[in-house]
């Protein structure tokens, strides 16, 4: 029985390692693409992002509704992999090489709001948040 119990175990192991190195591997070429409905269903333009429970904000001009994804990480080119994704929601993990990495989960009430939870590490330091995304204009640049 001992026997069996261990190889159980590391079978256990083994797999848990595997879907880890699985999430923070980056993602391969066009995996994000045809996976996000609920993001590529989003208006462009400014999007005001609200933090909870504070009530500070940022502003992010959305083109294509991933710009959501990795908001603490901006504009870093991170490998991505979409752990799940359906109509109205998307968690997506990305690592950003040297900077750290993110977990984000987004749910889409509408074309023009989204809520946003997020945690990770942004160059040694973690970070967690939950915010509400609204469309609010036209993005100046």
């Amino acid at each position: 029985m001992k026997w069996k119990l261990t190889h159980v175990a590391a079978l256990g192991a083994l797999l848990a390692a595997a879907c880890f190195l699985a999430a923070a591997a980056p993602a391969p070429a066009g995996n994000a693409s045809p996976q996000l409905a609920a993001l590529d269903n989003l208006s462009p333009g400014n999007w005001e992002v609200r933090y909870r429970p504070d009530n500070t904000r940022d502003s992010v001009c959305v083109r294509t509704g991933r710009e959501l994804i990795q908001i603490r990480h901006g504009p870093l080119n991170c490998g991505q992999f979409v752990v799940e994704a359906t109509a109205d929601r998307a968690t997506i993990h990305y690592t950003c090489r040297g900077h750290g990495y993110g977990r984000t989960q987004l749910r889409r009430e509408n074309n023009r709001l989204v809520q946003i939870e997020s945690q990770g590490i942004f160059d040694g330091s973690p970070f967690q948040f939950s915010a509400e995304a609204r469309r609010v204009g036209s993005c100046t640049r």
